[in-house]
């Protein structure tokens, strides 16, 4: 793991749902070596993505979760990089929503996925939507979180297949039990740390977002 590199490729683009539309910036991960990667949250556009990859083999697309601002580019990267896309089967209807017909592998709470001589452990943390996931990196302390956790709080409950109680219990029982030094690597924006984060649950849970 002493070559680990965590690469971030900021794309822009919409975010579409329940008849509204957004503007987003997303943060696409790379997580790998000098040979090998898997790309985390195929987001908008493909060209950044592909010219961050260069020359490694690309081993797995992972999606954290459905929503198309995630998963835009994800089959036509799996065609041009010849790797399999990885998404848990609770997210199904949101993707068929932007990729109908198009075929995934299924991710489960639990798996690990090898990469750069180590794995990322997948986190089932359902609430922002129903087969929302985190990566787990533990040798190198970093957490992948989607749109499941974020620097001041958890992510959006409000539209359709979202539930506030059930983000709160996944933020709560599977993220704040990692160590406090874990850094928490965004779907958007900045990152943070669990140990920032965590004292402020009790805070989330009364204000009700």
């Amino acid at each position: 793991m002493s070559n680990l590199i965590v690469e971030r490729v900021i794309t822009s683009g919409v975010f579409a749902l329940d008849g509204g539309e957004w503007e987003v910036d997303n943060n696409v991960w790379l997580v790998g070596d000098d040979d090998d990667v898997v790309v985390i949250d195929a987001a908008h556009d493909k060209e950044p993505i592909i010219e961050a990859v260069g020359d490694r083999n690309v081993t797995a697309i992972l999606c954290t979760h459905g929503h198309n601002d995630h998963v835009t580019v994800a089959p036509q990267l799996a065609a041009e990089l010849d790797a399999p896309v990885l998404l848990h089967p609770g997210d199904q209807q949101l993707w068929d929503m932007t990729h109908s017909g198009e075929r995934f592998r299924e991710l489960a709470d639990g798996d690990l996925i090898p990469v750069a001589g180590t794995s990322l452990e997948v986190l089932h943390t359902p609430g922002h939507s129903p087969g929302s996931v985190c990566l787990h990196l533990p040798e190198a302390k970093a957490l992948f979180t989607g749109d499941t956790l974020f620097s001041g709080g958890p992510g959006a409950t409000g539209r359709s297949f979202s539930d506030f109680p059930t983000i709160i219990t996944s933020i709560g029982d599977r993220l704040f039990t990692l160590p406090g030094d874990t850094q928490v690597h965004t779907g958007h924006g900045d990152g943070t740390t669990i140990g920032t984060e965590a004292p402020n649950l009790d805070d989330w849970k009364a204000r009700g977002y």
